[in-house]
């Protein structure tokens, strides 16, 4: 429980995680794996708890100005839900999320701003009555009045249901899209944030914009029940920046992260037993005893330790990753589909297509992602195959699958009214980061792992080093 007298300045914290290994052998440049022991340990400026891509991104930028730190997590990896599994040789993600070269994070830190990321193709591909769009910003008037001779000068045809009619209706809607996320691309994002809020589902009815699709995919949120606020700013970076994954997997970049920090700063498969903002007790190597507590782990974890931080609802994740004789398709894209009902798979993409690191050599791994309840077990493989079927035009009776990795609390929902700038400092020396703290995505995640660290320096009484952002971003 929280004690929050200013006199004795300590907040209690229990939990009880899995136990660690005897042997301590080097994990990554800045991250080790923990012996057991009892002895008190030296004392840190700050210990964080969890090394997912929030807690990394505050060590970062702590030790970039000189404040001692140590980051325990409990599993036997860094990342968090930013995790990739091997399996026969596979680099297969556990949620899969997209990033975007547009974010601000990315730019901000000069470690990110050099990492390895893979681009999909422009935009991405929709599927719809059996064919694919391209989708895209249009970002200049020279472009958009292309675009809108184009449509103007296509053939109509006489009747609705004839199918070349219902190609054109989707070329117009695409190009409405376009044009409109182009508009969107040069909307500063403080003046989205000052928009009315309500759902996202309710602001593309209002503007006649046809998004559902795409942003139900960058989302994770098939309902659209998004601050529409969000929702702006999410189709603003779509239409500013790729989409994009780090090369080799989602783990790259908490690994790039922690491997960049000072020797022996991270240290996995530490179980917390107890913690205050002037102690943690470890089972692997007894108390360490510090000047600020920065919890970084994810919502429901967070509120374990801190009872009555809030928990959001979330958006269950599905990955189903599948192995073929041969690449369904050759465009590195990420197609949606945008068929009312056409099967339980939001998007696909041929991930060896993307980034070949993910698959061994002259292999093909397609990733697909499920939104919301995923299909019985019994049935998910055959119904998500049939899909992918109809989604990539060919056969899949031969693809093989790989591996299911089902989260039902992949990404915290942001129903409005949502804050995407909740407090990081409880109090002095007790902090929280993670996407349930700012926005649900790496950029949230990141950007407030750099929040917290920045009050924590504020409280220590530490200048921290800043890194200025184009504005472009």
């Amino acid at each position: 429980m929280l004690n929050t007298a200013r006199t004795t300045r300590t907040a209690h914290i229990t939990r009880t995680t899995r136990a660690g290994r005897t042997t301590r052998t080097a994990y990554a440049a800045g991250t080790t794996r923990t012996t057991r022991g009892t002895e008190t340990q030296p004392a840190t400026d700050v210990v964080i708890i969890g090394a997912g891509p929030a807690g990394l991104s505050a060590a970062h930028h702590l030790t970039s100005a000189g404040v001692s730190v140590r980051v325990l997590e409990a599993a036997p990896h860094v990342g968090g839900r930013m995790s990739t599994d091997e399996i026969d040789g596979f680099r297969l993600d556990r949620v899969g999320q997209l990033l975007s070269t547009s974010y601000p994070e990315l730019l901000r830190t000069p470690l990110l701003k050099d990492a390895d990321l893979r681009m999909f193709s422009p935009g991405v591909l929709v599927h719809r009555n059996g064919r694919h769009y391209r989708t895209t910003a249009v970002r200049s008037a020279r472009s958009a009045l292309i675009a809108a001779r184009a449509l103007a000068s296509a053939p109509r045809h006489p009747f609705p249901g004839h199918p070349a009619a219902l190609g054109h209706a989707g070329s117009v809607g695409h190009a409405r899209l376009a044009a409109a996320l182009g508009r969107l691309a040069e909307v500063p994002a403080s003046r989205l944030l000052a928009r009315p809020e309500r759902t996202a589902l309710d602001a593309l009815a209002d503007r006649g914009m046809p998004a559902r699709t795409l942003l139900s995919a960058l989302l994770s949120d098939p309902d659209l029940a998004t601050s529409s606020r969000y929702a702006d700013l999410t189709l603003r970076a779509f239409a500013r920046g790729r989409l994009c994954v780090p090369a080799g997997g989602a783990s790259a970049l908490p690994e790039l992260l922690a491997a960049a920090l000072p020797e022996g700063t991270v240290e996995t498969e530490v179980s917390v037993t107890d913690a205050s903002i002037t102690r943690v007790a470890t089972k692997e190597h007894g108390e360490i005893s510090c000047r600020s507590l920065l919890l970084a782990t994810g919502a429901r974890a967070a509120a374990e330790l801190l009872p009555g931080l809030r928990v959001p609802a979330f958006h269950p994740v599905t990955m189903v990753h599948h192995t073929a004789p041969e690449a369904p398709l050759t465009d590195p894209a990420l197609l949606l589909d945008s068929d009312p009902h056409g099967g339980p798979v939001a998007h696909t993409a041929v991930m060896s297509q993307v980034d070949p690191s993910r698959a061994p050599d002259g292999r093909v791994l397609i990733s697909s992602t499920l939104l919301g309840a995923p299909p019985l077990a019994t049935e998910l493989d055959r119904t998500v195959r049939a899909h992918l079927s109809k989604l990539y035009g060919t056969r899949t009776d031969d693809w093989e699958l790989l591996t299911v990795r089902h989260d039902p609390e992949a990404v915290p929902a942001m129903p409005p009214p949502h804050d995407p700038r909740r407090p990081v400092r409880l109090l002095a020396g007790l902090y929280v980061c993670g996407d349930h703290r700012d926005t649900n995505t790496v950029q949230g995640a990141l950007s407030s792992g750099r929040r917290a660290a920045h009050a924590i320096m504020a409280d220590l009484g530490v200048v921290p080093r800043t890194a200025s952002v184009p504005a472009a971003a």
